[in-house]
């Protein structure tokens, strides 16, 4: 920001995006504290060497010892680093030095001395329980897939990967005229402009992404799969693969290792009849809802998919998302999807049936494979969803 927009903002006084200090203090807390409510409110600057009054003062402190201390503090001074810009003039009577931050959208919010401090009016304060739980929201609790992965430039994303996506949804992409490409990738939000650096979204890297998981926010946005010889984890493990890459591939591989395990034998007749485990269509099913349901600000779990000696289970790290309760759930109400973009992309790629039909779909599986109900929990207290299948008694003796 240049001298004459600070000098504008000085004369236009103290608000909800500006605010003086005097200089930096000797622990620099208030300072890091109206760094930290900018950065979870709408952006600010603070600017030092101005009196309340908004007269020009000056910092008396050596002016690059200041830059060093404040780019030292930017960096390792709150719960995360800090994207913010500093600046500094040489007022007659004394340096004036600013810090312009922007809104900052990581993971959750951002803490100082462990308390998250929000802008209101004129003033940095902690949010009430409802302001804390909107901010939240903001944060990514519930529209995750658009938060900008800051880390990754446009080329982790696969051009022709998302060629294919627009071909899929019936957009003629060879004859012109034809939208920039860059401009394509922005309308789609795949890709995000931030502050003039164009960089991929959460939604771009999970379907388009060259390396999805290549990314320190994205490590664990995969499938891990499992399967057990008894009853629980503590059994002998039969065999173990993680499914990565792109949540289609992810869907695609996982299904895939659930084939290899094989299934059953029957003989209805004088001929052996091969059974699976279970109906690859519900299994599909659960994959791909608990990749699209998954609440992606839990960086730390991954999707499961574990195969026991009598049941399958399925389980995604987050709750049912807003609002949806498991009664609503199990009837085939009205789709709720915490990630619109993913939901929608797996309708494009023709791994998801019609949207609000993945319930209905999975009962009359099981029902018609082997009598049984497909069973959800909504674990409010460890924040994951599963889903359990029954495998029923000729797959007790048989499960691999």
């Amino acid at each position: 920001m240049e001298w004459i927009k600070i000098l504008h903002r000085i004369r236009e006084g103290e608000g909800d995006r500006t605010e003086f200090k005097r200089g930096l203090g000797r622990d620099l807390s208030s300072v890091g504290k109206a760094i930290c409510a900018f950065a979870n409110s709408d952006g600010g600057v603070l600017i030092l060497g101005i009196s309340d009054s908004g007269e020009i003062i000056g910092v008396t402190e050596n002016s690059e010892r200041v830059q060093e201390r404040l780019t030292s503090f930017l960096q390792s001074g709150l719960s995360a680093p800090v994207p913010a810009r500093c600046g500094r003039h040489d007022a007659q009577g004394g340096w004036v030095h600013w810090i312009d931050v922007r809104r900052e959208r990581g993971l959750e919010p951002l803490r100082h001395n462990g308390k998250v401090w929000v802008r209101r009016a004129r003033s940095s304060v902690e949010p009430s329980p409802s302001e804390l739980q909107e901010l939240y929201n903001a944060f990514g609790f519930v529209l995750t897939e658009n938060q900008v992965i800051r880390r990754a430039g446009p080329d982790a994303i696969d051009i022709d990967l998302f060629r294919s996506f627009q071909r899929d949804r019936g957009i003629d992409i060879d004859s012109p005229p034809q939208v920039a490409l860059e401009s394509d990738l922005l309308n789609q939000q795949v890709l995000s402009d931030d502050d003039g650096q164009l960089c991929p979204t959460l939604y771009g890297l999970l379907l388009f992404g060259r390396d999805p998981q290549g990314h320190p926010h994205t490590t664990n946005f995969f499938v891990r799969c499992a399967c057990y010889r008894g009853d629980d984890q503590a059994s002998s493990v039969l065999s173990v693969a993680d499914a990565r890459a792109t949540v289609v591939d992810q869907v695609r591989r996982s299904v895939g290792w659930f084939r290899s395990l094989g299934g059953s034998e029957r003989y209805p007749s004088p001929f052996r009849e091969d059974r699976p485990l279970l109906p690859e269509r519900a299994l599909r099913e659960a994959i791909v809802n608990a990749v699209i349901h998954r609440d992606y600000a839990v960086t730390g779990s991954t999707v499961l998919l574990e195969v026991f000696r009598q049941r399958v289970v399925i389980t995604s790290p987050g709750v049912l998302p807003n609002h949806m309760t498991v009664e609503r759930a199990r009837g085939g109400g009205g789709p709720r999807s915490r990630n619109e973009l993913v939901a929608n992309a797996m309708v494009v790629r023709r791994l998801m049936e019609q949207r609000g039909r993945g319930w209905p779909l999975m009962r009359r599986a099981m029902f018609e494979f082997n009598g049984t109900e497909p069973e959800l929990e909504n674990d409010t207290d460890n924040r994951l969803v599963r889903v359990t299948f029954r495998l029923g008694k000729e797959a007790e003796t048989s499960a691999p």
